[in-house]
């Protein structure tokens, strides 16, 4: 076993995009590795201009809830998610996009972010970070 943390990103919610990268770039700041598999709706977050489309998992309010939540994060000097992004890959962070989700949602290559993405993988790939790592996440 690895000094690693593995995440599953399943969901597309901003609040929880937040989370998982903020839990990554703690990971990698401690001296870990850390990968982020992403699938379904999280996969949807890679998609070019997406970062942000996500809505909030709770009290959302048609939209509301999602702009006053950015607005506290501007407020509140909490980095932005694109510098979480950054600096997760900055600091070796790993992203893999799953294949499978990508075929049943229709989504190619060049509809990504081809800039983040260090790997296009199946479940199996999945397995092979998780068996090394010694946290593993599913958000």
């Amino acid at each position: 076993m690895t000094d690693k943390a593995t995440i599953v990103f399943h969901s597309g919610d901003m609040d929880k995009l937040y989370s998982a990268l903020i839990i990554a770039n703690g990971a990698l700041s401690m001296g870990m590795e850390a990968s982020l598999y992403l699938t379904f709706w999280g996969l949807e977050r890679l998609k070019k201009a997406g970062l942000y489309k996500g809505p909030l998992s709770k009290k959302n309010m048609l939209g509301l809830g999602k702009l006053m939540i950015l607005k506290r994060i501007k407020k509140n000097n909490v980095a932005s998610l694109d510098r979480l992004l950054a600096d997760y890959k900055e600091l070796g962070g790993r992203i893999i996009a799953c294949e499978m989700t990508m075929d049943l949602m229709g989504i190619k290559p060049k509809d990504l972010r081809e800039d983040v993405i260090d790997e296009y993988g199946a479940v199996g790939t999945y397995i092979r970070e998780a068996r090394d790592s010694s946290i593993t996440l599913f958000i």
